[in-house]
């Protein structure tokens, strides 16, 4: 495995990581707040390959594996990479904000977190470590 991938496969395990980290049994309250709607989920799909130009999770999985980054795969579908940088930090700022208000991490957890939430997604779209 080449660094790239190496650092492409990392930052996809720190993501899924973060993402499992933020869910706990506290986090289930928050169906007290907002419907369940399981076609959120797939808007924020669409909005991620839209954002992308790509067509399935198939393909940016393709790519990811083949050694591109997802600014790699935005310059290939003629798309700029901020919108990809704004949506993930938009989606994981609304994770990290359920679970400050759920109580399930500390302020200064919190505030550490949100800090540094776009420099990690940043790094991260152009497969940076």
């Amino acid at each position: 495995m080449n660094p790239k991938q190496i650092i492409i496969v990392s930052t996809m395990a720190i993501v899924i990581s973060l993402s499992a980290m933020m869910q706990s049994d506290k986090t289930y309250a928050n169906a007290l707040f907002c419907p369940l709607d399981k076609s959120a989920n797939i808007s924020h799909q669409d909005d991620f390959h839209q954002a992308l130009g790509a067509s399935s999770d198939e393909q940016v999985y393709d790519a990811l594996y083949s050694g591109q980054s997802l600014a790699d795969i935005a310059r290939d579908n003629n798309r700029d990479t901020q919108p990809i940088i704004d949506l993930q930090v938009a989606q994981l700022s609304e994770q990290l904000d359920l679970r400050f208000m759920s109580g399930s991490i500390t302020t200064e957890q919190y505030e550490s977190h949100k800090a540094e939430l776009r420099d990690l997604i940043t790094a991260s779209v152009y497969g940076k470590p």
